[in-house]
């Protein structure tokens, strides 16, 4: 029997959030808080592309490192739910995890506790097996994922990769945003350097668009030879903005759901911005992925077809 096709194989990223909500971010200083009630949700990154993938009917796979430990459970019970399927090895040092602060408008601050050593290289064979019935690749940027990228490459099989709040300066990311065919990238720290950062990741790597996600200002897209076109925010009537966490792993999946059904980048740009904008619309992270039902219809409304 021919193994069935994996539209995209998400490398690393799973982990856990605590979410707490505060009045106001920055937190002034004080002994204690009350707050409301504290929720531990199934989080992350790689966790939040593969459920919005899976979500929009894309064939997903999740591989990643994850502990022998309560929140390894939640993982498996979450993805096992879900449908999504889910190969992984088992490390002493347990499973990711964060705290994320969230004020009354939805903004975030995360404490992230990656716990793995830096060093961490799992047997390939963990995304090698995957690959050779894979469409696309997208890895989070776990130190050991960037093999995952090169092996792609070599394999013809197209990729991407989410740099988060990168500085254009930090070293970890740097293979990273060299090694992707299409690369994500916070615009929260690039404010007066993004010329150059998207100049540099187009000069130096592989990159066919580099894409900034921008929150309430939008995104901007840059297509290798191609120009710059910006994308603003999408506001969805009757779900406003509660909780921001998880909205850039919306933005990719709704991104790469266009892309990988032939759409061209403003069209992916006009999903990942709906996609987003639904995120941030429920309490947690990657709570209620929109589906590709919902999302085609955002996309039909007047007002949420965003422009560029």
């Amino acid at each position: 029997m021919t193994p069935q096709t994996t539209d995209v194989l998400v490398v690393g990223g799973a982990g856990v959030d605590t979410i707490v909500r505060v009045e106001t971010l920055p937190v002034p200083l004080a002994d204690s808080y009350g707050v409301p009630p504290i929720d531990t949700v199934v989080g992350h990154t790689g966790s939040g592309v593969a459920l919005g993938c899976h979500r929009l009917g894309l064939a997903t796979r999740l591989v990643d490192v994850i502990g022998d430990d309560h929140e390894g459970r939640m993982l498996l019970d979450r993805f096992a739910d879900e449908g999504l399927a889910f190969d992984h090895v088992v490390h002493e040092s347990g499973t990711r995890r964060a705290v994320n602060l969230v004020d009354a408008t939805g903004r975030r601050l995360s404490f992230y506790d990656a716990r793995h050593p830096y060093d961490l290289a799992p047997d390939p064979t963990l995304w090698r097996g995957p690959l050779a019935h894979t469409r696309h690749v997208h890895a989070s940027i776990m130190p050991w994922t960037v093999a995952a990228l090169d092996d792609a490459a070599a394999a013809g099989v197209t990729t991407s990769t989410d740099l988060h709040d990168w500085d254009g300066r930090n070293p970890h990311h740097r293979p990273f945003a060299y090694a992707a065919d299409l690369v994500f990238v916070s615009g929260s720290r690039l404010t007066g350097i993004e010329g150059d950062v998207v100049a540099d990741v187009l000069d130096q790597g592989r990159a066919r668009l580099v894409i900034v996600m921008d929150g309430a200002r939008g995104s901007r897209v840059t297509v290798r030879d191609g120009g710059s076109f910006a994308v603003p925010a999408i506001d969805i009537p009757d779900r406003p903005v509660v909780d921001s966490n998880g909205a850039g792993d919306a933005y990719v999946s709704g991104f790469l759901h266009s892309w990988l059904a032939g759409g061209d980048a403003h069209a992916a740009a006009r999903s990942g911005a709906v996609a987003g904008a639904w995120a941030c619309g429920v309490a947690g992270t990657h709570t209620s992925p929109i589906d590709a039902d919902e999302l085609a219809r955002q996309l039909d409304r007047p007002s949420g077809s965003a422009t560029s």
